[in-house]
């Protein structure tokens, strides 16, 4: 087992400095929203400033990690910033901060609100600021791969900096990170050791979240002991505080670590009820609509920025119209400064739109990006998902398995039917689910190759006959490109196969210098596609992998006379995707 990548990174927001959070309903979010209105009315933007904070805190309890909360600390960061308060301003970056770090794919604007909150109470020499901001630090360097040693020291020396100022709190986590970096360094003595003196401190000060993920790491160290009853009482411990807190990042990293010490106690039944678990805390933390819409915020507050330099770029060319059109009433005698003043005006128009245009290009560089981290976070996480199966679980019962075979003649003979079927089933279906969430011969043969492969599996199986037809040589494609235009062939089908009732499936794909042209038929009942696509997730994923790629989607669909769907990728989009990977 890696060690280094089986200890969780866990935090709350604002989790330094804070005792935790307590349960509250929408009511107390309603009753400060209707204050907040009445300070802003007021302009009372310093106490507004602090409203919005206390609303991050009601959103994060009520919804756990979500996008609202976000919202709510950008808009006290705006407000202190026009206040000149820049003691409340950094405060509110750090708490940023450090709520990003629960998502991996925010790790750098977590990086970055961290780091302008340490140089600013360096500068004002706020110590306990300083603790906080470089256990932040720590806490995501600690998850960088190979985990730097020279960690331990600045760890070290944060826990004698938090003692030397009397800042319990941050002691109590300095020494839970260096449990933490010490289990990454696979030292399990020493990581026992902290963990049992933070949570012995987190009990006493009564800080929920730190209480759990010390009970999480001393589990670790039992299951690294092979103690494994041991590891999942620490477990059940821990996963009773995260479920009260809503930590879904928690509770997926502790239902792993259950499912594996079940495994190795032989018991299977619990351990599969554990990894579905993981596998469900997974789908929804990272394809939730809330965590989706965190990871744009940061993209999306770049939007707004320069959408506000647009508007006051085109509030500085009406004014200087204005100047323009006195100018021009002054200077009518002179034919020569009318000429002028026309080029002048030309020039501004010109500048004015070529700004516009090159806002509109970079927001819609910024839309691009933020789909393609959206989608390759999807993959990303089907193929970690895929390899834990395929290396996790599918190993063990492959071992089952043969141990089953070489003692088979000391089993009953009631008894090594059914189990060797049982095996035989779940090493199945453990294959099957590993090869849908990240197909083998995609990534090994290519696109055709893999296309062939899943038409066959599907055809196996008792419904409608697939075929698959190309023409026209297929240029290289990149694996990012390989992917989508894979999955989105994968919905069609998987669509036809539940709603069109079909006998027929047909897929085409040609390919010509310029396009390259996909048809999915079927011969199925048809039917309103605009009404069916409104409703459906499965169409968004589609439209979005298409727009992603340059192309164009068209769905024909009549009552009992089936559904043909058409896609366009230009291949000018195709290798300049293919040109970014190499």
């Amino acid at each position: 087992m890696n060690w280094g990548k089986a200890v969780l990174f866990v935090l709350v927001v604002g989790f330094l400095g804070r005792s935790g959070y307590a349960q509250t309903d929408t009511s107390a979010i309603e009753r400060e929203k209707a204050a907040l209105d009445q300070l802003l009315s007021t302009e009372q933007y310093t106490q507004a400033a602090r409203a919005y904070e206390k609303l991050a805190d009601l959103y994060h309890q009520v919804y756990g990690y979500n996008k609202y909360t976000i919202d709510a600390y950008l808009n006290a960061i705006s407000l202190y910033t026009r206040q000149g308060d820049s003691l409340g301003s950094y405060n509110v970056h750090m708490t940023v901060g450090n709520y990003y770090t629960q998502d991996y794919f925010m790790q750098s604007y977590a990086e970055d609100h961290l780091t302008k909150a340490l140089v600013f109470f360096q500068r004002t020499n706020n110590r306990p600021k300083i603790i906080e901001c470089r256990l932040g630090i720590a806490n995501m360097v600690a998850k960088k791969e190979p985990t730097p040693v020279s960690l331990i020291t600045e760890l070290k020396a944060i826990e004698h900096m938090s003692e030397q100022y009397r800042q319990v709190y941050f002691q109590t986590y300095a020494q839970n990170l260096l449990a933490d970096t010490y289990l990454r360094l696979k030292r399990p003595d020493s990581a026992y050791h902290y963990a049992g003196l933070s949570l012995v401190r987190a009990k006493a000060i009564k800080v929920n979240w730190l209480v759990a993920l010390n009970y999480f790491y001393l589990g670790i160290v039992e299951q690294f002991r092979n103690q494994h009853r041991k590891a999942i009482d620490y477990y059940q411990k821990s996963y009773a505080i995260a479920e009260v807190e809503k930590n879904l990042t928690t509770l997926r990293q502790l239902s792993r670590h259950t499912a594996e010490s079940y495994a190795y106690l032989n018991d299977y039944k619990n351990a599969y009820r554990f990894e579905q678990r993981a596998l469900e805390f997974t789908n929804q933390f990272y394809y939730s609509e809330q965590t989706k819409s965190i990871r744009l915020q940061e993209l999306n507050s770049q939007i707004k920025s320069l959408a506000v330099e647009k508007r006051l770029a085109e509030e500085q060319s009406q004014h200087q119209q204005m100047v323009n059109y006195t100018l021009i009433a002054a200077l009518l005698v002179s034919i020569l400064g009318v000429v002028a003043l026309v080029f002048m005006r030309r020039q501004q128009k010109l500048i004015a739109h070529q700004q516009s245009v090159i806002a509109q290009q970079q927001i819609r560089q910024l839309e691009l990006k933020s789909l393609r981290a959206m989608i390759e976070g999807q993959e990303s996480e089907r193929s970690r998902i895929a390899r834990d199966l395929h290396d996790g679980l599918g190993i063990q019962l492959s071992r089952i398995k043969l141990f089953v075979e070489a003692h088979e003649e000391q089993l009953p003979h009631a008894i090594k039917e059914p189990l060797n079927q049982f095996l035989d089933e779940a090493c199945t279906e453990t294959r099957l689910i590993s090869n849908d969430l990240r197909p083998y011969a995609l990534s090994t043969f290519g696109l055709v190759p893999a296309l062939e492969d899943l038409v066959q599996k599907l055809n196996l199986v008792e419904g409608p006959r697939l075929s698959l037809e190309h023409y026209g040589d297929l240029p290289p494609l990149g694996d990012e490109a390989s992917v989508m235009i894979y999955r989105v062939i994968q919905e069609l089908l998987n669509n036809a196969l539940k709603h069109a009732q079909a006998e027929a499936i047909t897929i085409q794909l040609m390919a010509s210098d310029e396009t390259l042209l996909i048809s999915v038929d079927d011969d199925g009942r048809g039917g309103d596609f605009a009404e069916t696509a409104s409703r459906g997730n499965g169409i968004a994923n589609i439209r979005s992998r298409i727009d992603y790629l340059g192309g164009q989607v068209m769905w024909q669909s009549e009552p009992q006379r089936g559904t043909s769907v058409m896609i366009s990728l230009p291949m000018s989009r195709l290798s300049q995707l293919l040109t970014q990977e190499v």
